[in-house]
């Protein structure tokens, strides 16, 4: 399963590279996509977070920020994490698409990804460069850290410490 930027889902079979399905979005979708409980979820410049019937390719719901999205969605304890350039990190429930929190961070997000572990979601916003420490149940900050320059990419998690 891998997005594109003529807009589509694509799901290939990866023993004979024939296309299974593809699903239309309203946008490129430049981000990765993530897989739990027979849904796919991805991302897309059209402002939305498209969740995706595995088997089938036909949409279970859709989410819509205000602005788009290439941050590759996590997922976690049945939510479905992702960032927009709306400078907002969205926490949606994965089976309803409905919004559990939101987090406004005021400051552009381009397609860094969360990262998660013990109960803490790490995101980073571009400009000014901050590392952000976020409660994954209520979406309260828990503490940010400032860098000298931007940050482009996405952190990754391991052994108590954030890289």
């Amino acid at each position: 399963y891998f997005g594109s930027g003529d807009t589509h889902l694509y799901a290939v079979d990866i023993q004979t590279g024939r296309e299974r399905w593809k699903f239309m979005t309203g946008g490129p979708a430049l981000s990765s996509p993530a897989i739990s409980e027979g849904v796919v979820f991805l991302s897309s410049r059209d402002a939305q977070l498209y969740a995706v019937d595995i088997t089938t390719g036909q949409e279970r719901w859709k989410f819509e920020t205000r602005r788009p999205v290439d941050s590759s969605p996590a997922i976690a304890e049945g939510v479905v994490f992702f960032a927009s350039m709306d400078g907002i990190l969205y926490a949606v429930d994965m089976g309803t698409g409905v919004e559990r929190w939101m987090f406004d961070i005021g400051f552009e997000i381009l397609a860094n990804s969360p990262a998660i572990a013990r109960g803490v979601l790490y995101f980073a916003s571009r400009a000014p460069g901050v590392l952000f420490a976020v409660n994954l149940d209520t979406g309260e900050e828990r503490w940010r850290f400032h860098t000298a320059n931007e940050v482009l990419s996405s952190p990754a998690v391991a052994d108590g410490v954030v890289f």
